[in-house]
């Protein structure tokens, strides 16, 4: 299999648009938008402990109580570390049959800030391990029980969390309507840089926006070697060279043999680059590799950066991630065996608007990564310290992102179709939000319990 999927397409069939709208309309008759306010939990749902234990399975042992620790924090922590959880809960719930290329783990915080190739700082999902098509609904109904539990984790009241996620719906369901009238050429090429927020009708967002994008245009890799490195000149050659400083457990240097399987790993991560940028990372030779824990769900999973040298004093920062089966799988129709890294990077490319031109894949002793620039004028909006009208624009930003994502995969018009007329969506999914967020509350405290009663070791950092 090559870098991409080939479909096989029919370009000799026009189909109208008001024919492919009213296929979308006629899904209302089999799933009408009240059925989306369903119960929060399906009864073969696993138990909490027994849930813990198996997203464990494969995890370093020695950095699994971090990852407990990192999950106790708040309910929104576990949240974010419990996408397989949820994905129980929702199998079987009510879908109207459109599926979409999903994020998989569309929580509020999994929205951010990156450089484009060209230097634009755009915003749009950035964490796609549990990427996977399936039920479009999934990817909605996870970002609106997110919302509010960001939003009691920061303080807003019950009104203004349930705001923040119906928005999300409204946004959603406007933007789809209004891509569906675009051009595909515009609606496909469309960057979704600090214009969104207007689009969005995120206004109060602006200076938060603008905040984030500064602080995101000097997250570079040159900003990491001046942090988190040592120089050490090599007299032989006159080259300036660097070594990552330790920070235990964060970032720790590896053995020789592993430095060697890793820059192997890296050498055959070129083969899944696209064409043109293969002949990029070649003129570049590795300096260090380290490894570095990240992210709460993905503790413990075997995660490195290295960095490279470049044109005399450029360097380049690479992450490269452990790629396990997307915690959907489970839930979801089989589909064609393929690498995991690759699973990763094919769902990045078609629902990003703009993707790393660095994104890959390899593997290492046997073991599937998926391989991008670790620091790529990365930024974010913390949902958890946005405020009343804050977090509710927060949530129309967030839902528009997320149309934006879902109509690279699926048309647009169908998913219009089904809201045609429609002004209950917001108010089912909302509904079923907030059942989900208290849902959510008593399993973490479930979790906190057994961590306080030694059952699970928590490591807190």
């Amino acid at each position: 299999m090559g870098n991409d999927d080939v479909h096989k397409v029919d370009l000799r069939a026009f189909v109208r648009a008001g024919d492919v709208f009213d296929r979308g309309r006629a899904l209302r008759d089999v799933v009408p938008s009240s059925a989306h306010d369903h119960d929060a939990t399906n009864p073969n749902r696993p138990g909490v402990l027994d849930f813990i234990e198996s997203s464990n399975e494969g995890r370093l042992p020695d950095l699994v109580p971090l990852r407990m620790g990192r999950m106790i924090v708040s309910p929104f922590a576990f949240f974010r570390g419990s996408a397989g959880l949820q994905a129980a809960d929702l199998a079987g719930s009510p879908a109207n049959g459109l599926n979409a290329q999903l994020c998989g783990d569309a929580h509020a915080a999994n929205f951010g800030l990156y450089g484009s190739p060209h230097g634009e700082i755009i915003m749009d999902i950035n964490d796609f391990d549990e990427t996977i098509p399936g039920p479009w609904e999934w990817d909605l109904k996870r970002l609106a029980a997110s919302l509010v539990l960001a939003g009691r984790e920061g303080g807003v009241d019950a009104e203004g969390c349930v705001d923040a996620a119906e928005d999300a719906v409204k946004s959603y369901r406007r933007t789809i309507r209004d891509l569906a009238e675009a051009p595909f050429l515009t609606s496909w090429t469309a960057l979704p840089d600090s214009s969104v927020i207007e689009k969005a009708k995120a206004d109060a967002l602006i200076d938060d926006f603008a905040e984030a994008a500064d602080k995101a245009r000097g997250n570079t890799s040159a900003k990491v070697v001046a942090k988190w490195t040592e120089h050490l000149d090599d007299h032989a050659t006159g080259i300036r060279r660097h070594r990552f400083i330790e920070d235990p457990p964060i970032l720790t240097h590896i053995d020789d043999a592993e430095r060697e399987a890793v820059i192997d790993g890296l050498e055959a991560y070129v083969e899944s680059l696209r064409e043109s940028r293969r002949n990029l990372i070649a003129r570049f030779a590795v300096q260090d590799v380290a490894f570095r824990i990240v992210g709460t769900g993905s503790v413990g999973l075997r995660s490195y950066v290295a960095l490279l040298h470049g044109n005399h004093d450029e360097v380049l920062v690479l992450q490269l991630k452990q790629a396990n089966p997307s915690a959907l799988a489970p839930f979801l129709p089989a589909q064609e065996p393929r690498h995991e890294g690759q699973r990763i990077v094919f769902g990045a490319r078609l629902v990003q608007a703009s993707t790393d031109i660095l994104l890959g894949w390899t593997t290492i002793d046997g073991v599937p990564y998926m391989v991008r620039q670790f620091r790529n004028m990365k930024g974010d909006i913390d949902p958890t310290l946005l405020k009343g009208n804050h977090l509710d624009d927060y949530g129309r930003l967030a839902g528009a992102l997320l149309a934006r994502a879902h109509t690279r995969s699926l048309d647009p018009r169908l998913l219009a179709g089904y809201f045609d007329g429609d002004k209950e969506l917001h108010k089912a999914i909302g509904r079923y939000a907030v059942r989900y967020a208290d849902q959510t509350q008593l399993d973490y405290t479930e979790l906190l319990a057994a961590v306080e009663s030694g059952t699970i070791q928590a490591q807190l950092a």
